[in-house]
């Protein structure tokens, strides 16, 4: 089965994904709501990381990213990206990990920074991109330990339009971030997957069907 269609019944059968009326941060009225934060049980967040560590190791053959550790930025980029090491660890891929505080400590070992030194390319690990300040962050972070920001991998990709409910901008938050970084930003489902499944007419996508129209009339009216 493709990861991304895979990723998408995941979602569903963990409640992580849902449909129905949500009001977004800018104020839209979306028919769908995706919260990371419900992957919240060992059994859950072990998949999810398998899931990162196929999308990174499959953007790697394809020769989209260089990955030489992962970044998990404060607070959900901290449990992706530690469970993002251990899936690539039993998938053979051992890679070093580092995370941030949101404050700077000034005792013990101080800083900002936990974990391995950062070194060479830089996949910064997410949830989501809203308003990109998290990977803002982040690239600043990295460059200013001397390493390099690589890419940006999340869970996924609403591609829709900035701005709010009455003025979009013209460029996606995820487009905003490859353009400003010049770093790819790949995911491991998007709206345009959530739309292939439920067009796939299988019983789970009928059970959704519904959801159909008012799912693509939102992508016509804010989509990238």
């Amino acid at each position: 089965m493709d990861t991304r269609q895979e990723f998408i019944r995941f979602a569903l059968a963990a409640g992580v994904l849902r449909f129905g009326e949500f009001k977004t941060k800018a104020g839209r009225l979306s028919p769908y709501f995706f919260n990371a934060g419900l992957f919240n049980d060992g059994a859950l967040l072990g998949r999810l990381g398998e899931f990162y560590a196929r999308t990174l190791l499959e953007a790697e053959a394809a020769g989209r990213l260089s990955c030489d550790m992962l970044f998990g930025p404060a607070y959900k980029g901290i449990t992706l990206a530690s469970a993002t090491a251990v899936a690539l660890a039993g998938m053979g891929r051992n890679l070093p990990f580092a995370f941030n505080r949101k404050e700077a400590k000034d005792h013990g070992e101080g800083g900002s920074l936990i974990g391995a030194p950062m070194k060479g390319k830089v996949v910064i690990i997410d949830d989501v991109i809203s308003a990109g300040t998290s990977v803002r962050e982040s690239v600043e972070l990295i460059r200013a330990a001397g390493a390099e920001p690589s890419g940006v991998l999340i869970a996924l990709d609403r591609q829709e339009r900035g701005g709010d409910a009455v003025k979009p901008s013209e460029h996606s938050a995820t487009q905003d971030v490859a353009r400003l970084y010049g770093i790819p930003v790949i995911a491991i489902a998007s709206l345009a997957d959530l739309l292939a499944f439920l067009e796939s007419g299988g019983a789970e996508a009928q059970a959704l069907a519904e959801y159909r129209p008012q799912v693509q009339a939102y992508r016509e009216r804010y989509g990238v």
